[in-house]
């Protein structure tokens, strides 16, 4: 599986509305809900939010993967956003984030869930493709950086 495979135009922003952690998850989980695949945003919220309050999915180089299991999917779910600006969600640099991916998987899911997080991270280690998707003009246009890197 690839991340392209669970991504589509409908769970992709360019532009992020919040600027704070709490509205930046929630906006990309109302995306993820446009997959059909969430049965309980309250659910999903928190499960995501007590992982966020263990330790911030802020990572460095401007990447923030806020992520959770759930039992309010049944299958991997995920949503994208970028922020061009940047966002403080407590990184581990310190830096703003500017590039979000949200990924929800089911409470039994092990496997799949870690590929998807490494593929992520492998993809997010090439300065250039992180650059490519802050500059992306379109949610299709982010949707081709991604599949032209995987």
């Amino acid at each position: 599986m690839r991340l392209s495979d669970l991504l589509n135009k409908e769970t992709i922003t360019i532009s992020l509305s919040h600027q704070d952690k709490q509205g930046v998850i929630e906006e990309l989980l109302d995306l993820a809900l446009k997959t059909g695949k969430i049965n309980d945003r309250s659910v999903a919220l928190k499960a995501i939010m007590e992982r966020e309050n263990l330790m911030s999915t802020g990572l460095e180089k401007g990447v923030a993967v806020p992520h959770a299991k759930s039992k309010a999917v049944d299958d991997l779910t995920t949503a994208l956003g970028i922020s061009k600006e940047g966002i403080d969600f407590h990184s581990a640099d310190g830096k703003p984030s500017h590039l979000f991916f949200l990924l929800l998987a089911p409470e039994a899911a092990a496997g799949p869930n870690i590929k998807i997080l490494a593929q992520i991270a492998r993809l997010t280690s090439n300065p250039n493709f992180c650059e490519a998707l802050k500059k992306a003009s379109s949610s299709q246009e982010v949707l081709e950086i991604i599949q032209g890197e995987e």
